[in-house]
């Protein structure tokens, strides 16, 4: 085999139609062995890799293209107690692969040390038959006129979804594309989303990621995907078209949501990999450079581990930073996605110990003139000493608002004290992200995600049901904030069912209408139960795949006309905070918050810990940003009421009973979903129904109300 000395960039396998460039880095290795595998097995082929700069190992194999599969044999010390764990007996996969083929077998090859001595020797063929292979891939595809949407926060509505639960299930989407990105891009699939008018789907991992070796001997599968192992290879079990095309299926994916006017967004998990603690795998990074690639601690043996996995990323390292980096660059302009959602993201910003918001990391993505400029999401926690950081990311990033999820629980579920709580998360959030300049879209509003109870089941149990997961019910949060409306699970009560069907219609209703970014777990628009599992991670099964047959449509089409209200009504989706002041040229204040009495709230009231129901006035009459030609933008003004108490509550609508000014009922939650509009804004018919200030509107039990400002004319 001909062998040229290649470049030591780009990292990774490189195919320029001539052949291909081989690049890793190690710093620990005295060799490294480029092994080379026929996609239908075969003899390995290996190559010594005598080139090396700045600890960059490379190789150009004229001849070798797309499909070939690979991985590495590092030569070097083997020391675990002092984090040293060069074996050449243990086949490595590439950090920078663009593909993967297969998945871990287990066995102690698996690990690549002696699990019951000290001999350091392996039989090296049946450690290349336990590991996946590397794979080179085709990076020419026909984008046509494809470009990141780049649609404005403000008008951001967010879907999270998963590859393969969206679309296991679906019958009109054909079985050999169910499970896969080629499904994600089906009409059907297509169809459902674009009904309910979300604008960016938020995809669960699909980095390339490991089923957990406790998972496989209970018989279970890692279905979540927060076990990652190669940062640029999309995971090749969700492809229909095969391992070899799934680059090429994952970019069609992408360009159909496009063209449906649908973002993508990468939940992606840079904080750990799935090589676990010391006891763990050795599958890539651990046997190329350990200590270079993750946090040591205990003289090298053991892991800093912030992530509650076994292992945490060495961000102070810069081949770690690189490789972090490279990947998103790669994920956005070679895959065109829109935006990242970096989980348990506390844990990228620990340079040192402590969560530091001026670290190496949040420094190259502000400068980075691709990646600054896209979606940039953070689950601003991690599982270390003071790894809560709610409200404290840099200027650029929106969170995952865990403090709005927990208020609105536990203000619906009828908690004390929560109206103040309550007033900051329907308003953005200003509190968390006012006094750093940052604007409502830093506040990612989520009730329910991935991580706890659907919607269905927050209001349907007290308790999590884990029983499946076979850890004796131990797994999961304890803390859900949740209420089961008075009987735990399925049941026939007519009365529970409709209060459960009423509590979701005020939970949905209240995320799209709070001023942020909402997202919408994946299968609540449908009604989808996991059972009360709170902690489907390992769930592979219809536990977790979203059930199409059983759709709840009366709600799906309740939640369409929210998302398109929302979009109508500028005054629900503000560029900026309320400031409670009047706005210019009136003497209304652009906020106002009304006791059920119809007089404004003092401060006194707000510290009534049983007090359970508010109004509040926002005023359209003029918004505080431009439109995007500099014009004045305008809108309805609209009045909701909230009422959370077990009873009905009646509200004296704010005004003078003799005014020219009437009040138009539109949305209720305590009804199902109406046949007209849900602001009543273009139901000019229902003037009749109009209510004078003065008048008393009764707001239900768990129900809130929406009433539009019909001004004179």
């Amino acid at each position: 085999m001909e062998i040229w000395p290649g470049q030591p960039y780009p990292l990774g396998a490189t195919y320029d139609g001539v052949g291909t460039n081989f690049t890793l880095f190690s710093e620990a290795a005295d060799l490294v062995e480029l092994c080379l595998f026929p996609a239908d097995g075969g003899e390995e082929r290996r190559v010594r890799m005598t080139e090396v700069d700045g600890y960059v190992w490379h190789c150009f194999l004229p001849g070798i293209g797309p499909g070939q599969r690979y991985g590495y044999r590092v030569h070097g010390p083997y020391d675990p107690a002092t984090g040293l764990r060069c074996n050449p007996a243990k086949l490595l996969l590439d950090p920078y692969a663009k593909a993967i083929d297969g998945q871990v077998r287990w066995g102690q090859e698996a690990y690549g040390y002696p699990l019951g001595g000290d001999d350091l020797a392996r039989d090296d063929a049946d450690s290349a038959a336990v590991m996946p292979r590397s794979v080179v891939t085709n990076p020419w595809f026909d984008w046509g006129d494809d470009r990141l949407l780049r649609t404005p926060w403000h008008q951001t509505v967010v879907y999270e979804a998963h590859v393969r639960g969206f679309t296991m299930r679906h019958p009109d989407i054909p079985e050999e594309l169910r499970g896969t990105y080629a499904g994600m891009a089906h009409p059907a699939a297509i169809a459902h989303l674009t009904r309910l008018g979300v604008t960016a789907v938020e995809l669960m991992p699909v980095h390339h990621f490991v089923h957990d070796h406790v998972l496989a001997d209970r018989g279970l599968r890692n279905y979540w995907g927060y076990n990652s192992i190669g940062f640029l290879a999309p995971h090749s079990d969700y492809s229909a078209w095969g391992v070899d095309q799934v680059a090429a299926e994952f970019r069609y994916m992408v360009k159909t949501l496009h063209a449906a006017g649908i973002e993508v967004i990468l939940d992606v998990v840079y904080n750990h990999t799935a090589e676990g603690n010391h006891l763990g795998p050795v599958l890539s990074l651990k046997g190329i450079d350990n200590r270079a690639y993750y946090r040591t601690s205990g003289y090298g043996r053991y892991y800093f581990d912030t992530t509650g996995t076994g292992n945490t990323l060495n961000m102070r390292h810069p081949h770690v930073l690189q490789l972090i980096i490279d990947s998103l660059r790669y994920w956005v302009t070679e895959m065109h996605v829109d935006g990242f959602r970096f989980d348990l993201a506390a844990s990228l910003a620990r340079q040192f110990h402590e969560v530091d918001n001026l670290s190496a990391f949040f420094d190259l993505i502000q400068i980075d003139p691709v990646l600054s400029q896209v979606k940039l999401i953070a689950e601003p926690w991690d599982l270390g000493e003071g790894g809560y950081q709610v409200g404290n990311f840099p200027t650029l990033w929106s969170e995952w608002n865990g403090k709005y999820r927990d208020t609105v629980r536990d203000y619906w579920r009828g908690a004390d004290r929560t109206l103040a709580d309550f007033a900051y998360r329907l308003t953005g959030s200003s509190d968390l992200y006012g006094p750093t300049g940052r604007r409502p879209y830093a506040s990612l509003n989520f009730v329910t995600a991935h991580d706890g109870f659907t919607l269905t089941d927050l209001v349907s149990y007290n308790e999590k049901h884990n029983e499946a997961n076979g850890e004796g019910n131990r797994d999961g949060h304890d803390d859900n904030r949740s209420w089961n409306s008075g009987a735990e699970g399925p049941t026939d009560d007519a009365a529970v069912v409709a209060l459960r069907e009423r509590r979701r219609r005020s939970l949905m209703a209240t995320l799209l209408l709070s001023q942020g970014v909402p997202m919408i777990c994946g299968g609540d628009e449908i009604g989808r139960t996991q059972g009360g599992n709170n902690n489907a991670y390992c769930q592979d099964n219809e536990i977790s795949w979203l059930d199409w047959e059983s759709a709840d449509e009366e709600f799906l089409r309740f939640c369409a006309e929210l998302i398109a209200f929302r979009r109508e009504h500028p005054v629900f989706r503000r560029r900026r905070f309320f400031a409670g002041r009047p706005i210019f040229g009136t003497e209304m204040s652009d906020i106002a918050w009304i006791r059920p009495d119809g007089e404004e709230m003092t401060h006194d009231d707000w510290a009534v810990g049983f007090a359970k129901t508010l109004g509040v006035f926002l005023n359209g009459e003029e918004l505080p940003d431009p439109g995007p030609r500099g014009q004045r933008v305008r809108d309805d003004s609209f009045l909701l009421l909230f009422n959370a108490h077990s009873e009905d509550v009646e509200f004296v609508l704010p005004g003078d009973p003799a005014g020219p000014a009437r009040w138009r009922p539109g949305l209720d939650t305590a009804l199902p979903a109406p046949a007209g509009p849900l602001g009543g804004a273009e139901c000019e018919t229902d003037a009749d129904a109009d209510l004078p200030g003065g008048a008393r509107v009764a707001v239900a039990g768990h129900a809130m109300r929406v009433l539009r400002l019909i001004p004179a004319v």
